[in-house]
């Protein structure tokens, strides 16, 4: 905020996106997730992954779920207008996004049960296995049938039910008048972390912050404690050690029985090293796999991938981290991302996204992380294509512009639509430089002039991507650079126009697009020109493509009829612009050259006369329009209105539009026969310029 006025009014500058996330949640809302999370000190909120508008995602497409410092929140797997979210110690809404209405559902004590213990953060979790079905938990664990409704108690106090004043800070012991004790922390000795089997009904995992690990396979019935944390560092509490160390996470494998995952955070005693353990036995012995995650960099969530057992990703306080191997070795996600603690990681599992909250530079997205799966496979490979995700194609909205809002109004940007494609290629293409001997490690010397001029002639190596249909039929090429490694990039889905190619990036060359493809299954193809010659590097690799709007009544027909038209009216627009300048450089040459008929240049003035006709046809009447009086439509204005309607309209072609296609066709007749005059008078002309010796002329 920014005052100018000593405080006395604000300025808010939204756009600066720091805000510190503790939690994240995903829905699985149709057709664009939801992202949930709690802030500090800024309530819990929610917004969407993306939107359908031009503009992306800006500060009014979020909503306030629940107010205070916001922690975890979760979602309804069937109906995303239900949103749970609670603020510190556990106070907890149902929230209802149809309605706005917010239902307070937090457990109470009855009368004389005793307080509950609450964590400043407490855990909170959906059923995967019951409908209607959440768990909650303060010192101990609650389950609710009816979303909130009513509670009941399924466990004693998990908790080691220490008295935090026995326990020593800063490596002493401390009485009731030490400044501010016990403040700015949250009450000890409650469940910080809690977990339901992917598979097994009724299995669940409570950890808690003084370094308890307990499973239950009955929904509380019995509870059972995991131990054999061997390496953990222990606090002395009277004549015991003890492991209080914070339970930060506990994940179940979806994948293999008995494989759980444990974190520890443990930077409240100044230890800010990576525990993270994993047991193969259902929690009977654990063995570290934090091996090369960063020494100092304590870990704040684990998750596994549903798919690959092995891929494994680590929030740290110095950014997210995954494994191929299970935890034998970690590497780095940069690209995009900010060195920032990442407090909490969700996997959107529909969409294959990869959702983390971070404190201090708000929620990230890595869209469709599925071909780290892929990895070590298709590095195996010469050239290939990773698996594709199906391409959603719809008409972006220009809903709630900010095109006049300026620069302090934030958007984030929505992701590109289209095919987003992975590909690895093993080597690059092979230059003609590198024939040189040094090149070669040989003896140095300098090259021939025949081996220069070849080097000077080179055309750049480039890639030719050929897309087809279901029948085979081509619907569209396009060029990318040669590289080495692996590139994501994304194909609009439309079909190649034949209306004009842009030759600015030669040889990288690419045409315009007309209107989207159509639904269905698509294959690529992907060929190296290498100075010239073209080899294959990927075959058919396929690919979906589906429509968010299925409209039944899009006539494919009539928008190809369309980009007929307009590839026609544009080589009519392009011959007339060449016999135009034609037609000068020969007045240019009779008017110049001695000797010459001056009968001819008055023909050729006569020639300039029917291209000012024929461009009336083709560009209007700029003596009208300069003048501000009513025109009638030209046909490059019948054209462009037809190619704009038929880009950006998915339905069936209205009947202004069938009239103007029939109208261009008439123009374009038209059209053809003055431009085949005025050539045809341009070629006479040509032969009597010849003749005579005009040197602007060859």
């Amino acid at each position: 905020y920014e005052t100018w006025d000593e405080m006395d009014s604000w300025n808010w500058r939204a756009n600066l996106p720091t805000i510190q996330f503790y939690r994240v949640a995903v829905d699985n809302d149709w057709p664009f997730y939801n992202v949930y999370g709690g802030t500090q000190d800024n309530n819990s909120l929610g917004g969407p992954s993306q939107t359908i508008n031009r503009r992306g995602i800006i500060n009014s497409d979020w909503i306030v779920t629940n107010g205070g410092d916001g922690f975890e929140s979760a979602t309804d797997p069937e109906d995303p207008n239900i949103v749970y979210a609670q603020a510190q110690y556990g106070w907890l809404v149902r929230f209802n996004k149809q309605t706005g209405e917010k239902t307070p559902i937090q457990p109470q004590p009855r009368y004389k049960e005793g307080a509950y213990r609450w964590n400043w953060d407490a855990p909170l979790i959906t059923s995967k296995h019951q409908k209607k079905t959440i768990y909650f938990a303060a010192n101990k664990v609650f389950k609710s049938n009816d979303r909130g409704g009513s509670w009941e108690v399924i466990s004693g106090d998990l908790s080691r039910q220490l008295d935090r004043n026995t326990l020593p800070i800063m490596d002493r012991y401390w009485g009731p008048d030490a400044i501010a004790l016990h403040k700015s922390t949250s009450i000890y000795g409650n469940i910080v972390t809690l977990r339901e089997h992917p598979n097994n009904p009724g299995e669940l995992w409570a950890g808690t912050d003084d370094g308890l690990v307990w499973k239950t396979s009955d929904d509380g019935k019995n509870w059972s404690s995991i131990k054999n944390f061997s390496e953990l560092p222990k606090t002395k509490v009277g004549s015991l050690s003890l492991p209080l160390v914070y339970v930060q996470d506990l994940v179940l494998s979806a994948h293999k029985e008995n494989v759980v995952y444990a974190v520890f955070n443990n930077h409240k005693n100044g230890d800010f090293k990576p525990y993270v353990y994993k047991s193969t036995n259902g929690g009977k012995n654990w063995t570290s796999i934090a091996s090369d995650l960063p020494e100092r960099g304590t870990v704040y969530s684990l998750v596994e991938d549903p798919i690959n057992p092995d891929l494994l990703f680590a929030g740290t306080e110095f950014g997210m981290f995954y494994t191929l191997n299970g935890g034998e070795h970690w590497a780095q996600l940069k690209s995009g991302l900010p060195t920032i603690a990442v407090k909490d990681i969700a996997i959107q599992e529909r969409e294959n996204d990869l959702v983390i909250a971070t404190f201090g530079r708000g929620f990230y997205v890595l869209d469709n992380y599925s071909p780290l799966r892929e990895l070590e496979y298709v590095l195996d490979q010469d050239a290939a294509f990773f698996a594709t995700k199906p391409g959603l194609l719809f008409q972006r909205a220009n809903i709630g512009g900010i095109d006049y809002k300026g620069s302090q109004h934030y958007r984030s940007k929505n992701p590109t639509m289209g095919v987003t494609f992975h590909l690895y290629i093993s080597n690059g293409a092979a230059r003609v430089k590198d024939e040189r001997p040094e090149a070669n490690n040989e003896l140095p010397h300098y090259p021939t002039m025949d081996q220069l001029r070849a080097e000077d002639w080179e055309e750049s190596p480039y890639l030719l991507f050929i897309v087809k249909d279901e029948e085979g039929t081509e619907v569209a090429r396009f060029t990318r650079g040669d590289f080495k490694g692996i590139q994501r990039f994304t194909w609009n889905a439309k079909y190649s126009s034949k209306a004009g190619i842009n030759v600015s990036g030669e040889p990288k060359t690419n045409p315009g697009t007309t209107t989207f493809v159509k639904p269905g299954t698509y294959s690529i193809s992907v060929l190296r020109s290498t100075n010239g010659q073209l080899e294959e590097l990927v075959s058919g690799h396929t690919f979906e493509v589906n429509h968010l709007y299925n409209y039944e009544d899009i006539d494919y027909e009539f928008n190809a009829d369309v980009d007929a038209v307009y590839a026609a009216a544009n080589r009519i627009e392009n011959e007339y612009k060449k016999l135009k300048e034609e037609l000068g450089k020969l007045r240019a040459g009779f008017r110049n050259t001695v000797s010459t008929s001056v009968e001819d240049l008055s023909a050729a003035r006569a020639i300039d006369m029917q291209l000012k006709e024929l461009s009336l046809l083709l560009n209007g009447d700029p003596s009208r329009t300069k003048r501000e009086i009513e025109t009638v439509p030209s046909l490059g204005d019948v054209v462009g209105i037809l190619a704009w309607g038929s880009w950006n309209h998915r339905g069936a072609p209205t009947g202004s539009m069938k009239n103007m296609l029939e109208d261009a066709k008439v123009m374009m007749k038209d059209a053809q026969a003055a431009l085949d005059a005025v050539e045809e008078a341009i070629d006479q002309l040509e032969e009597k310029a010849s003749t005579q010796g005009v040197p602007y002329w060859d």
